[in-house]
């Protein structure tokens, strides 16, 4: 082989790396992008889901200690608990885990509210209770399907980083590692059409 031959061989290896490299923080960043977009949403589910256990709490169809509960954790859920997006004071992890808490002690509140089966059908047959139990049944289940699509996309980025290759070329850059969402969302609402 000649000299030429030898460079053009390297060129093209060093091209083919460049190329394979290129790609992978491309795919890393369209996963950044995604977690970005499913945390966007995720927040937007936390907030219509305490939107709806408030008009509960406001509709009387609970009693007035219940109601006072609920209306409080849902108050903290959607005003007071910083949002998942959109602050970029302080460090996101504590963000995550104020906000978990928020939501975790909403959810709480509202098992203790809506008790079983029997106490749910009580609630169902006051004016506006079934729509309000279908409304808090289809947005809690948004919120899981939500966390469970920002969990999985932060899981994917985590395994992605945590290479050698993505590690020593320094493929992700200044972004941010991402965090998955916990919270309890173990709510179960009983009503015409809800989701089991």
């Amino acid at each position: 082989m000649s000299a030429a031959e030898i460079t053009l061989v390297v060129l093209a290896v060093l091209a083919l790396a460049g190329f394979g490299l290129w790609r992978i923080a491309q795919r890393l960043d369209r996963l950044h992008q995604r977690e970005l977009s499913s945390r966007a949403t995720l927040d937007a589910q936390l907030v219509r889901r305490a939107e709806v256990a408030a008009a509960l709490a406001e509709s009387g169809t609970l009693d007035l200690a219940s109601a006072l509960i609920v209306g409080d954790a849902a108050w903290r859920a959607a005003v007071e608990a910083r949002r998942l997006v959109g602050d970029d004071t302080g460090d996101p992890a504590s963000t995550d885990d104020t906000r978990g808490r928020a939501e975790s002690e909403l959810t709480q509140a509202l098992r203790a509210a809506l008790g079983d089966t029997a106490d749910q059908a009580k609630i169902a047959a006051e004016p506006e209770g079934a729509d309000l139990l279908e409304r808090l049944a289809q947005a809690n289940y948004r919120v899981q399907l939500a966390r469970r699509f920002h969990n999985d996309a932060v899981v994917q980025i985590i395994q992605i980083r945590g290479t050698a290759l993505v590690r020593t070329f320094y493929l992700a850059g200044r972004a941010r590692l991402p965090q998955t969402f916990e919270m309890d969302d173990d709510l179960t609402v009983r009503s015409e059409g809800a989701r089991p």
